[in-house]
C-alpha cells in the first residue's frame, strides 16, 4: 500500500499526467476547449444559411458528435459562460446579465481550468474565454499575458469609424458595424494571433496533461475581418436570414415584443443596410472557421491528436432580423441554439473506450451547462458537487439513448426564460405571459401555439418542469461600471438632451471639495435641478441613453462640466479642481 501511494506521488510530481490503479494505469487525455463568440446556427452542418462557408467546424462534426439542439444557459456572453465555466445555472448563482461581474456574484466559484489544474493538469488559453477578463488565478499561463486580465491581442480597426452602418443614437453598441478590410490575417491580428499561440501549445509535447482554451472572438462585432472573407458573398446574391417572416411579432405577448423592437433592425433598414449587415456576419463567421482551421491543422500534425479530446460551442446565437430583433438576449431559438461539438478518441476516456463515432448527430435537448461535469467524467477527474447541469456522458455513449432533461436558457430577468424539448419549445415571461412552438414543424417560431386549446397539455407539463426557484440578481459594485466622460465647460450650456430607450440608474460621485448641483438639461435645452452633491459623496440619479447632465459649483452657480449618458449604466465621477488634486 505505501509503495503504491510512493509510486502515485511521484507521477503527480513529475508532471506525468498518470493517475495510477493497480490493475489499469491510465494516461489522462488532453482537453482544447474552443468558444466562438456569438455563432448561430449559420454553419454548414446545422443548416442555418444556405450560403455559409464553414468547412472546418463541418469536419470537427464529421468525425465527432454534433448536438443539434444544444442551447445555451443564458443569450448574452457574460451569464452564458460564467455559466459554462462554473457550472453554475444563472437561477442558482444570480448571474442573469452582461451588466454583472462574475467574481463579484461568485467569488469564490472555481471554474473548469483551476478544477483541472487542481488534479494534475497545466491549463493554458487564449483569446476571449470569460466575458472581458481572465481571470489569471485559474490558469498557469494565458495570451496575452494573465496579469493584465485583457484576453484580446491587438486587433486591426478601421482609422475612421462607424465604417459601414451609422449610429442611430446613444442606444446603439458603437460596434455595431461591418466592413472588409484590405489587410492579411496576420496583419489583422486578433483571432489570427490567438490561433497562433494556441497552435503553437498544440504543436509540442507536454509531459503533464493540458487544458486548452482557445476563445475565437469573431463573429463577435464588429464585423471587420480581412477582404477575402468577404468575397464569397458579393452583396447582390446575399439571401436574407431564411426565418425573417414578416407580421411575426404578431401573436407573440408584450413581454416578447418589448424585448424584440430595440431599435437595430429598424434602423439597419431605414439605412438600407440589412443585407450588408447578412454580409458582414457571414464574412465573419467565414473568417472565424478559418482560424479555427488553423487550430485543427496544428493538433493534426502535432503530437497530440490522439490524446485530445475536442470540444467546440458557442456562447449563444444572434438574430438579423427575425422577428423584427438585432442582436442577441432573447428566449427565441435563433439565439438561444448554439453549435455544440464533441470528439474524443478512441481508448483515451477510460468510459468512452471507443470515442466517439464518426459523424455522430443527437437530437436530445442539450445545454452547454453539461460541460463542467461531461469533462470531468471524460478525464476521470473528481467531480464538482454543485455543478448543476447532467453529464452528456450518457449521449456520447449512445446518441439515442432515454434524456429525460430538458434544455433551459434564462433571460435577464428572474422567471423569464425559455425551455427547449425534443419537439417543442416553451418561453415563459416574468409577468406569466408565454409562448409554445413546434419546433419540428416549425423551426423558426412562427406560430405561437400558447393560446390554442389543443396546448393545453404540452404547457402543463412544460410549466410543471419548468424552474421554480430563482437566485435575486446581483448589482454590480458601482466600482466596475464603465465611467463616463467628462466634458469642461465655462459659461457655455451643455448640448440638449434626446433621451431615449429604457431607464436605467448612473452615480454621480462628486470628487470636488465643495458641493456640486446636479442639472438634467431637457430636450429644449434649459437645465433642471436635481439637487446637490456634497463634497465626496454619490448620488444615484434614473437616466435614460442620450441624456445630458450638467454639474455646477452649488455656491457660485459657475458652470463646471457635463456628462453624456450611453447606452448601459455607469459611473460619472466629477473630478477635483487642479489645485485640489495638489
Amino acid at each position: 500500500m505505501i509503495h503504491r501511494m510512493l509510486l502515485s506521488g511521484i507521477v503527480y510530481c513529475l508532471g506525468m499526467a498518470t493517475t495510477v490503479h493497480a490493475e489499469n494505469p491510465q494516461v489522462r487525455p488532453n482537453v482544447l476547449f474552443i468558444a466562438i463568440d456569438d455563432l448561430n446556427d449559420w454553419i454548414g452542418c446545422l443548416g442555418g444559411h444556405a450560403q455559409t462557408l464553414t468547412p472546418n467546424i463541418d469536419r470537427l462534426a464529421a468525425r465527432g458528435v454534433l448536438f443539434t439542439n444544444a442551447h445555451c444557459p443564458a443569450p448574452a456572453c457574460n451569464p452564458c459562460r460564467s455559466a459554462v465555466f462554473t457550472g453554475r445555472a444563472p437561477n442558482r448563482s444570480g448571474m442573469y446579465d452582461n451588466r454583472q461581474q462574475m467574481r463579484e456574484v461568485m467569488p469564490q466559484e472555481k471554474i473548469i481550468p483551476q478544477h483541472f489544474r487542481e488534479h494534475g493538469y497545466r491549463a493554458s488559453g487564449s483569446g476571449k474565454l470569460l466575458h472581458y477578463f481572465i481571470d489569471a488565478a485559474s490558469w498557469d499561463e494565458y495570451f496575452p499575458a494573465a496579469e493584465t486580465e485583457n484576453p484580446f491581442p491587438a486587433t486591426f480597426s478601421p482609422p475612421k469609424r462607424p465604417v459601414s452602418l451609422p449610429v442611430g443614437g446613444p442606444w446603439q453598441y458603437v460596434e455595431t458595424d461591418w466592413a472588409a478590410l484590405d489587410v492579411t490575417d496576420e496583419q489583422y491580428g486578433g483571432d489570427w494571433a490567438v490561433t497562433q499561440w494556441v497552435g503553437e501549445q498544440l504543436s509540442q509535447r507536454h509531459a503533464q496533461p493540458q487544458f486548452w482554451g482557445c476563445g475565437i472572438y469573431r463573429p463577435h462585432e464588429p464585423w471587420f475581418v480581412p477582404k477575402k472573407y468577404f468575397e464569397p458573398f458579393p452583396i447582390s446574391s446575399i439571401q436574407l436570414p431564411p426565418g425573417y417572416k414578416v407580421n411575426d411579432l404578431d401573436d407573440v405577448p408584450a413581454a416578447g415584443v418589448r424585448g424584440a423592437r430595440n431599435r437595430y433592425f429598424a434602423h439597419i433598414q431605414e439605412r438600407k443596410q440589412w443585407r450588408q449587415g447578412v454580409q458582414g456576419y457571414l464574412a465573419s463567421i467565414h473568417f472565424a472557421d478559418a482560424m479555427l482551421g488553423r487550430v485543427l491543422d496544428a493538433l493534426d500534425t502535432g503530437p497530440n491528436a490522439d490524446n485530445t479530446i475536442v470540444v467546440l460551442w458557442s456562447d449563444h446565437g444572434w438574430q438579423l432580423g427575425e422577428k423584427e430583433h438585432w442582436q442577441k438576449y432573447t428566449g427565441w431559438r435563433a439565439v438561444t441554439r448554439v453549435p455544440l461539438i464533441v470528439q474524443v478518441p478512441k481508448n483515451l476516456a477510460s468510459k468512452l473506450p471507443q470515442g466517439t463515432p464518426a459523424g455522430t448527430i443527437c437530437d436530445a435537448p442539450v445545454n452547454l451547462l453539461s460541460l463542467f461535469p461531461t469533462l470531468v467524467d471524460l478525464c476521470g477527474l473528481p467531480s464538482k458537487s454543485n455543478c448543476d447541469g447532467p453529464s452528456l456522458l450518457p449521449l456520447l455513449l449512445d446518441a439515442t439513448a432515454d434524456w429525460p432533461h430538458k434544455s433551459i436558457t434564462h433571460l435577464a430577468t428572474p422567471e423569464s426564460y425559455s425551455v427547449s424539448g425534443r419537439t417543442h419549445r416553451y418561453i415563459h415571461y416574468s409577468d406569466g405571459s408565454e409562448e409554445l412552438y413546434h419546433i419540428t414543424k416549425d423551426p423558426f417560431e412562427w406560430t405561437n401555439l400558447a393560446a390554442k386549446k389543443s396546448a393545453v397539455l404540452l404547457l402543463t407539463e412544460f410549466r410543471r418542469t419548468s424552474p421554480k426557484s430563482f437566485a435575486k440578481r446581483i448589482e454590480p459594485s458601482i466600482e466596475s461600471l464603465v465611467k463616463l466622460a467628462w466634458h469642461p465647460l465655462d459659461a457655455t450650456n451643455p448640448p440638449a438632451s434626446q433621451p431615449e430607450g429604457t431607464p436605467f440608474q448612473v452615480h454621480f460621485n462628486n470628487s470636488r471639495m465643495t458641493s456640486v448641483e446636479l442639472l438634467w438639461m431637457n430636450d429644449a435645452g434649459e437645465p433642471v435641478s436635481y439637487g446637490e452633491i456634497a463634497s465626496g459623496k454619490l448620488k444615484s440619479q434614473q437616466t435614460r441613453p442620450g441624456a445630458a447632465w450638467m454639474l455646477r459649483d452649488a455656491e457660485s452657480k459657475a458652470s463646471l462640466g457635463y456628462f453624456l449618458v450611453g447606452d448601459r449604466t455607469a459611473q460619472a465621477i466629477i473630478p477635483a479642481t487642479s489645485d485640489e488634486k495638489q
